[in-house]
């Protein structure tokens, strides 16, 4: 037979229409599930979406900010596009809160069933920002931006304490859509609107006259990544970080609050979200990040809190006594280090036992936890380390007010530096730094000293980003399962269970001693970074396609950790892929 073009042609069309209808007949049959939500990276945002599209895949989301985008891919189209070198893929974990109580701890007794009222502005005095308050320093001119659940509309947060209008935008990042500072309240969970009001109410207390938040005169940019229920995904909040840093000079943004935890399931340099938020440091914003809920346990710091680079934060407890530091502890439920690469976490710990922020009655959390709203019904009680970060956020803002120049590297070093250790009567640490960081935050210090040049040393963002370098920590763990820091004689820095529940302690001077800090220290990855019968999240092999860029793979050998399975490439279900992370775990006040 004599082909005509027409006729190659038509008979193209034909074979191509019959390949398109196997693979849609292959996507779906029976038990498959057509279509998984992605995030595709390429070199580039364009590469990214054209792979996409050529592929046949539906794009959701453009998250320029990692040069990828959010897709829905059936099997074959995942298959297609793994197969391009040049693209990586990852699961879009979805991510909710879980509202599910910790246990309690063995030997630790159990909450009393009648909560003992709470200070509504101990968290303010706690860390000293009452003394900058009578200074003068309460935040002007410093935006903070909170990545949450969204905001709902009561007077101390919308205005200043110079009742100036102070919420300079607000971005639903579900639905990419930037709204009016006048819109109606938006915040059907509530988390969101409660660590807003510990960074920021302008409330006076009535009792005290102190404000309620930590910087009362702060402005505010508030970003809803979770919904009704708090749930979210990851293209959500990375989307939400995008649109931050591309409007962070038009309203002034210097702070983002990250009050939410995921397990890691990567290296911390392999997460797309912690890409994001390195991005975010990168563009000069000061990431404050909640080290998560999930302690007391070794090695229970989530993403992104297992970033090097940003102020991570655990959570301490007054102890219902705030007038009594001798009582004070570490909550039981704030995550400890180190992280999987080495690094020490928390940075520094802050109040986050019982913290009293406003919340509106309607919201989920209150609806299920109605006994810990107080009897006017503004006024909501909550434990978490998502309150912690919302006071140190609250304390950057008020260290950028006294001095704007501040980068966000300086930040973390003075804030470190000004921090105050736990301490045995006998000079002895009463808990480890892998639970503390360098200590309790001290605001009115951590404006007054002068210090630069201390954190993240050693650590090249830019270097990290574009996969040239990665980093480690210097935390080791022994044959007897000890961690230690690699360069301290006499390992004085070892984890210590027995310490987590001690009855009295003194705060005093920072963990950071001298020029030391040793912990913001780093080296370049190396095989020795082994953890000694280390089972790292053996289950958790989340990432499909978790190998490296070509042209970023620094070491030959791989297998770092002994005996791990950790981020192996394999065949994953719908259940590992819709793992639910946590925003906030509700945990029992403390």
């Amino acid at each position: 037979m004599f082909y005509t073009p027409q006729r190659i042609k038509r008979f193209s069309l034909m074979v191509m229409g019959i390949g398109l209808l196997s693979l849609a007949l292959l996507d779906a049959r029976p038990g498959h599930v057509a279509a998984e939500a992605f995030i595709v990276q390429g070199s580039d945002l364009a590469s990214a979406r054209a792979a996409v599209l050529s592929a046949g895949g539906k794009i959701t989301h453009e998250l320029g900010i990692i040069r990828a985008v959010g897709a829905d891919l059936t099997l074959s189209q995942q298959e297609h596009l793994r197969a391009l070198k040049s693209l990586r893929l990852y699961a879009n974990r979805s991510v909710q809160t879980a509202k599910k109580p910790i246990k309690t701890p063995p030997g630790k007794p159990a909450d009393p069933i009648d909560p003992k009222p709470a200070d509504e502005t101990a968290h303010v005095t706690g860390v000293a920002a009452d003394k900058l308050h009578a200074e003068g320093i309460t935040g002007l001119g410093v935006t903070v931006a909170v990545l949450d659940s969204g905001l709902a509309e009561y007077d101390p947060i919308k205005r200043g304490a110079n009742d100036q209008l102070r919420i300079l935008s607000q971005y639903d990042a579900i639905a990419d859509k930037e709204l009016s500072v006048w819109s109606a309240a938006n915040d059907d969970y509530g988390h969101g609107t409660h660590v807003q009001s510990i960074i920021l109410n302008s409330e006076p207390s009535w009792s005290t006259g102190d404000y309620r938040g930590v910087a009362p005169n702060a402005g505010l940019v508030a970003v809803k990544a979770f919904n009704e229920n708090g749930q979210g995904s990851y293209a959500d909040v990375i989307r939400g970080i995008d649109w931050l840093v591309a409007n962070k000079d038009a309203y002034g943004i210097r702070v983002l609050n990250l009050s939410f935890s995921a397990r890691p399931q990567s290296y911390y340099w392999d997460d797309p979200l912690n890409q994001a938020v390195m991005m975010a440091w990168q563009a000069g914003i000061v990431v404050v990040a909640s080290a998560g809920n999930t302690g007391p346990d070794p090695m229970t710091i989530g993403v992104p809190g297992n970033l090097p680079y940003v102020i991570t934060v655990g959570a301490m407890s007054d102890n219902y006594t705030p007038d009594n530091p001798l009582d004070d502890k570490m909550a039981s439920f704030s995550s400890a280090g180190p992280t999987a690469e080495g690094f020490i976490k928390p940075d520094v710990i802050a109040p986050g036992g019982h913290l009293v922020g406003i919340m509106d009655d309607s919201g989920l959390i209150a609806q299920e936890h109605p006994e810990f709203r107080d009897e006017n019904g503004d006024y909501f009680t909550m434990s978490g380390t998502s309150q912690s970060a919302g006071v140190v956020s609250g304390v950057v803002a008020l260290m950028l007010q006294a001095d704007p120049t501040l980068s966000p590297d300086d930040v973390k070093c003075r804030i470190m530096t000004a921090a105050r250790g736990a301490y045995n009567e006998d000079g002895t640490p009463r808990y480890s730094i892998l639970q503390q960081g360098s200590g309790l935050v001290d605001a009115y210090a951590a404006v007054h000293v002068e210090v630069n040049g201390c954190a993240n040393r050693g650590l090249d963002i830019s270097s990290d980003l574009s996969g040239e370098t990665h980093y480690a920590g210097l935390v080791r763990r022994d044959d007897e399962g000890n961690y230690y820091l690699q360069e301290v004689e006499g390992k004085s820095m070892l984890w210590a269970d027995s310490m987590l529940w001690a009855d009295s302690m003194l705060w005093a001077d920072s963990m950071v001693v001298g020029d030391s800090m040793l912990w913001a220290d780093s080296m370049l990855w190396a095989d020795s970074m082994l953890w000694a019968d280390s089972m790292l999240w053996a289950d958790s092999m989340l990432w499909a396609d978790s190998m490296l860029w070509a042209d970023s793979m620094l070491w030959a050998d791989s297998m770092l950790w002994a005996d791990s399975m950790l981020w192996a490439d394999s065949t994953l279900g719908v259940d590992s892929l819709n793992e639910p992370v946590s925003v906030n775990v509700w945990v029992q006040q403390e």
